[in-house]
């Protein structure tokens, strides 16, 4: 998933965009509302998780103004107002959860993946399957032929991707947006060396190939036996 943190707390922020990263999602930070709201209208998000006290602009109005545009991208709310009133007021502005400070990551991964199934229904799918090859989104763990696959959070990224394309050709312009969230191309070599690491793991010594590169177009993950 794609998620933006709207927080002006900085070392709040970046604890919490890091975790998202290392749960295997892509996380961007904005750190007060107006940036927050520029970067919603501006970006293809799946969720936005949205301090409530925020500079320049609310999390209440930068929420208000987001439905004001008909945006529907899911909103958790974060605050440390948690009385009733306060809840309530947060979900009739437009918010679709709304979390109290102190709050466990755990929960908050929790809450934020149930508000993306909630939108795109493709996201409640937990395992994804490509001959022998497995990925466990919720144990975050890969196996093929039953034995198991250590691979590093941006390798199991870019792995999810492509089995969430399975059969379909994957272009770097894709990888480089949904992966590694860059829009623009940084002129390096990282999706090649990433997937010669991630073939030399799925694929080698494996008795079949999966992942193949389409010259000149991207990249495929398919099963050769069907």
């Amino acid at each position: 998933m794609k998620i933006l943190v709207v927080e002006d707390d900085a070392e709040a922020g970046r604890y919490l965009t890091r975790a998202l990263g290392e749960s295997g999602h892509v996380a961007d930070l904005a750190m007060d509302g107006e940036a927050g709201l520029e970067m919603a209208m501006a970006g293809s998000y799946d969720v936005l998780i949205v301090d409530r006290m925020l500079p320049k602009r609310d999390g209440l109005s930068l929420v208000m103004a987001l439905r004001a545009e008909k945006r529907t991208t899911p909103v958790l709310i974060l605050s440390a107002l948690g009385q009733v009133d306060d809840r309530v007021l947060g979900l009739r502005a437009g918010g679709d959860d709304y979390l109290t400070k102190p709050y466990a990551f755990t929960e908050c991964l929790a809450r934020v993946e149930a508000l993306a199934r909630r939108q795109n229904p493709q996201s409640a799918q937990l395992t994804y399957r490509v001959g022998d090859l497995e990925l466990d989104r919720l144990a975050h763990r890969v196996t093929r032929g039953g034995e198991e696959i250590l691979l590093q959070p941006r390798e199991f990224r870019l792995l999810e991707y492509l089995m969430r394309h399975a059969g379909q050709v994957v272009t770097r312009t894709m990888l480089l947006e949904n992966v590694w969230d860059y829009h623009f191309d940084p002129q390096t070599n990282v999706i090649d060396v990433h997937i010669s690491r991630l073939r030399g793991k799925i694929d080698r010594g494996q008795g079949g190939t999966l992942l193949h590169t389409v010259r000149g177009a991207g990249y495929m993950i398919r099963d050769n036996a069907r």
